[in-house]
Formats: structure tokens, C-alpha cells, sequence
């Protein structure tokens, strides 16, 4: 499998590697000028996703610090990676997005549900 173009069931590496917190690997992949950060799988979900989804801080500041992502980008249920940060209760990840100012905080998902309302229904008091 080739490193820049391989997947892992639609993942690409970084993705993979983001969305289990292996910093070491993002690392090296994001020294490889062909890896492109910002890349979208078929559900439309980043690295950044990945990372936020699995509340991995040091991947996501990895990614961010890169400049080539977009912190608010969504999935195709319009989810971003605020709305899975907040929904796991990653306080630390929530609270780096949102210094951002990049990201629309009462975006809607296809069901109406905001990060807000996700941290609500998760019980994250640190998060609301």
C-alpha cells in the first residue's frame, strides 16, 4: 500500500492516524509535502474530524498548526469537528476550537443538534 495514497476502510493514513491519536505518525505525515491535511473521506470527515471526534489534543493542534485545515469544515450529516469534540465531552479539544474563532458554534446537523445541545444530552457540564 502506498503511503500517501493508500486507505484503511476509506481512511486515508493521517486520518487513521489522527483518529487513534498516534501524534508521532501525524507528525511524519505532515512533513510529507504530498499529504494533503484537509483531505475529505466519502463521509466528507478530515483528519481534524478524526481527531476531534476522539478528543487526541495534541493531534489536533498538530493539524491546526499546519494552517491548511479548516477547523469548521463538516461532514455529510453537517457535523464539525466542534459538534464531535463537544459530544464526547473533550473539554481540552472544544475549548482549542473555539479560541480559533473559526467555527460557527450553534451550526446545526442534520437533526437540529448542536454542539451545545450534544454536550447537553452527553451530560458534559465542563463542556456546556
Amino acid at each position: 500500500m502506498a503511503v500517501l495514497e493508500g486507505r484503511i476502510e476509506e481512511e486515508t493514513l493521517l486520518s487513521y492516524a489522527a483518529g487513534r491519536g498516534h501524534e508521532a505518525v501525524v507528525k511524519v505525515l505532515l512533513g510529507i509535502d504530498k499529504v494533503e491535511p484537509d483531505l475529505k473521506d466519502k463521509e466528507g470527515r478530515t483528519p481534524l474530524w478524526w481527531a476531534a471526534e476522539g478528543g487526541h489534543e495534541a493531534v489536533v493542534k498538530l493539524l491546526l498548526a499546519t494552517s491548511k485545515v479548516e477547523a469548521d469544515s463538516k461532514d455529510v450529516r453537517r457535523r464539525s469537528p466542534l459538534w464531535w469534540a463537544a459530544a464526547g465531552g473533550h473539554e481540552v479539544v472544544v475549548k482549542l476550537l473555539l479560541d480559533l474563532d473559526k467555527v460557527e458554534t450553534d451550526s446545526k446537523d442534520e437533526n437540529g443538534r448542536t454542539p451545545l445541545s450534544r454536550a447537553a444530552e452527553g451530560g458534559h457540564e465542563a463542556v456546556v
